[in-house]
């Protein structure tokens, strides 16, 4: 099968740089962008009012001032929410970033992205996906995008809209299931994401062996991740990227003695 023609660098920042500033804002991937990241990782969901907007939890409560379901809420009412204080007073007053705001962005830096289509308990799947995918294809080059989920329906509805030439998709999974080969060809998918302490180098080697690019999340410890690129791990997603990437520079210096 054909796919974009990504070129994936070893680290992508989660959430943006998550550790620097709060978590799926304008802020945090301007952080990301002014350490050198080329692409970041992202949460998108959808409003009351049919708003896509980047955020990862059901809910307001643990990253903004508000509280409540993001399904009830308009984007007028989004709006009214600091989702920075929570993080520190330098981002008090940071608002809730809209999909086609953080989009404009992510292209004016020039940045690539992983969006995670987040489909949480009782919502519609379905309408998440007929709502952000033509969003993403009009915004950003088939070459900076990525979209994934762990809801499988969501990643056959994304075939609805574009084949794998067109649009790279990359399956979620918490540890590899045994039909995890079957999902993936099911969605032509380029990309399988795992958590990294549930991924052996059995699976690890499969992946690869089936010409899937491998992802793993969310790896906050260099050191312990290090055998792991041995395995063919494409990338990995990083709450801190700045202290992976120090890790990575030193250890590429001590191959160089």
């Amino acid at each position: 099968m054909m796919h974009p023609e990504i070129s994936l660098p070893a680290l992508i920042t989660h959430r943006g740089y998550s550790s620097a500033a709060p978590e799926n804002t304008l802020a945090a991937v301007k952080a990301a962008h002014d350490i050198g990241a080329r692409w970041v990782e992202l949460d998108v969901q959808l409003l009351g009012d049919g708003t896509a907007v980047i955020w990862h939890d059901k809910d307001v409560t643990r990253c903004s001032d508000g509280q409540g379901d993001i399904s009830r809420l308009s984007w007028s009412q989004a709006c009214q929410l600091d989702v920075g204080s929570w993080f520190g007073d330098t981002f008090r007053g940071e608002r809730m970033a809209s999909l086609k705001s953080m989009l404009a962005l992510l292209d004016t830096l020039t940045m690539g992205v992983n969006i995670e289509l987040k489909v949480n308990q009782g919502r519609d799947g379905e309408a998440l996906v007929d709502r952000v995918i033509p969003l993403l294809m009009s915004a950003l080059s088939p070459e900076r995008l990525l979209v994934s989920s762990f809801d499988i329906q969501a990643l056959k509805r994304c075939r609805q809209h574009a084949n794998a030439q067109e649009l790279a998709l990359g399956a979620l999974f918490r540890a590899l299931p045994a039909n995890w080969r079957s999902q993936c060809e099911a969605i032509d998918a380029y990309s399988v994401h795992c958590h990294w302490p549930r991924l052996s180098r059995h699976h690890a080697n499969a992946v690869r062996v089936a010409g899937y690019q491998l992802l793993c999340y969310t790896v906050n410890d260099p050191s312990a991740f290090h055998p792991y690129w041995a395995w063919g791990v494409s990338s990995a997603f990083t709450d801190d990227p700045a202290t992976f990437q120090r890790y990575l520079n030193s250890q590429q210096d001590k191959a160089n003695r």
